[in-house]
């Protein structure tokens, strides 16, 4: 008998990439990787249903992975998915097992951190801080025992991969999520990796410049329930953009965020942040445009040009914290 084939599938961001460390340390054993920037959703079209054994799903939509995941079940592959998007109805298989919640202060590091007990919590907490679950992340790091110092190196971590995320294609970020994977598969406890690993600072830096740009421009549009920033065509855009949505949130926590960047083949990609003291209904105003997401954090991929005012219009208007 050969040996098993198997793939991890998962988004390119902090939360992807460390709900999948958690995971294959949890269960060593060599995989394909099989990710993106993040944007690339629709990845497990990539698993060829024919040389899939064994296959484990981590940040990804399942509404727009399902053809694909009933493909791999119908080939024989067994699957574990773990996701905290809106997923619609589930399949039934008994080669699939589902863990997926959509509580806004959950991601799906933390759905693996439940899952595996704990085991591996460091790189969970990458994951979350990527997210911007910063007050979840803080309990948990407290009750390790994790001190002010630690957090905060951590924090740092998980925002640098998840900035590197961001951009339309490779040629906007510095190093590719798979390449930055290998990276930190080295190192079993993210606190090697930042110890050892210049990338970690170069990302650092070059996301608090990016950030530094960012912050200079003055917003497309602005009301008493939220601000919408039209950033340049340029790569440092494309990098920054779910940074910027993040820290605009975190200092503004009343009032909704958007991020609108240019998009190469036109129109626009979009980032939408819900008031932090009312995390709802990001989610609901992305899918009116044909995005997709969670009720605190959405986006869209591509916002045609003559749906701008029209999405200004339903952004400024939206009622948050309850469905649009």
């Amino acid at each position: 008998m050969g040996s098993v084939r198997r793939f991890d599938v998962c988004n390119g961001d902090a939360d992807g990439l460390c709900a999948v460390r958690q995971w294959r340390l949890h269960e060593p054993g060599s995989a394909t990787l099989v990710t993106g920037l993040k944007r690339d959703i629709a990845l497990l079209q990539r698993v060829p249903p024919s040389q899939a054994d064994e296959v484990l799903v981590c940040d990804l939509s399942l509404q727009r992975n399902l053809a694909a995941l009933l493909a791999l079940l119908a080939g024989g592959a067994r699957v574990h998915y773990f996701d905290h998007h809106v997923s619609g109805p589930v399949p039934q298989h008994e080669r699939l097992t589902v863990h997926i919640d959509t509580a806004a202060d959950l991601c799906t590091s933390l759905l693996m951190d439940r899952y595996l007990g704990g085991r591996h919590r460091a790189w969970a907490l990458v994951g979350a801080y990527g997210d911007d679950l910063v007050a979840p992340a803080d309990r948990l790091a407290r009750a390790i025992g994790l001190d002010d110092s630690q957090r905060a190196d951590l924090r740092r971590l998980g925002q640098a991969i998840n900035y590197n995320a961001y951009g339309e294609d490779p040629t906007d970020t510095r190093i590719t999520p798979a390449d930055l994977y290998a990276v930190m598969s080295r190192h079993a406890d993210p606190f090697s990796m930042l110890a050892s690993e210049a990338i970690v600072d170069e990302l650092d830096a070059r996301r608090r410049s990016d950030l530094n740009l960012a912050q200079a421009l003055t917003p497309l549009w602005e009301g008493p329930q939220g601000r919408l920033v039209l950033l340049p065509d340029a790569a440092w855009s494309r990098r920054v953009s779910g940074c910027l949505a993040n820290e605009l949130a975190t200092a503004d926590p009343e009032r909704a965020q958007a991020v609108l960047t240019y998009r190469r083949g036109g129109g626009f990609g979009v980032s939408v942040r819900a008031p932090r003291a009312t995390p709802g209904g990001a989610s609901a105003l992305c899918a009116r445009f044909g995005g997709s997401g969670r009720a605190a954090a959405a986006g869209i991929d591509t916002l045609p040009p003559d749906q701008l005012e029209r999405f200004i219009t339903a952004f400024s208007v939206a009622h948050w914290g309850t469905p649009v």
